[in-house]
């Protein structure tokens, strides 16, 4: 049975950090054309899409300050 891709990212999200970050850009390169500044456009919307989620009051942020206090101590 093939799996979904639900479950692929699932199993690729359970691999270490340097191995994900070679994937990652394994497949930004296959899709040939992809350029910095399509990028950056795709950056920008998502950025527009999760403002307007905080503003209509769909989530709620985290202060940098507890992001970041979150991420020291899981790389301990």
């Amino acid at each position: 049975m093939a799996q979904t891709l639900e479950q692929i990212e699932a199993e690729l999200l359970q691999l270490p950090e340097p191995s994900r970050a070679r994937l990652a850009q394994s497949l930004l390169s296959s899709l040939g054309d992809f350029d910095e500044a399509g990028t950056d456009l795709i950056w920008a919307e998502e950025a527009e899409r999760r403002y307007q989620e905080i503003q209509r009051g769909e989530v709620n942020a985290i202060p940098s300050e507890e992001v970041f206090r979150e991420a020291r101590s899981r790389l301990r």
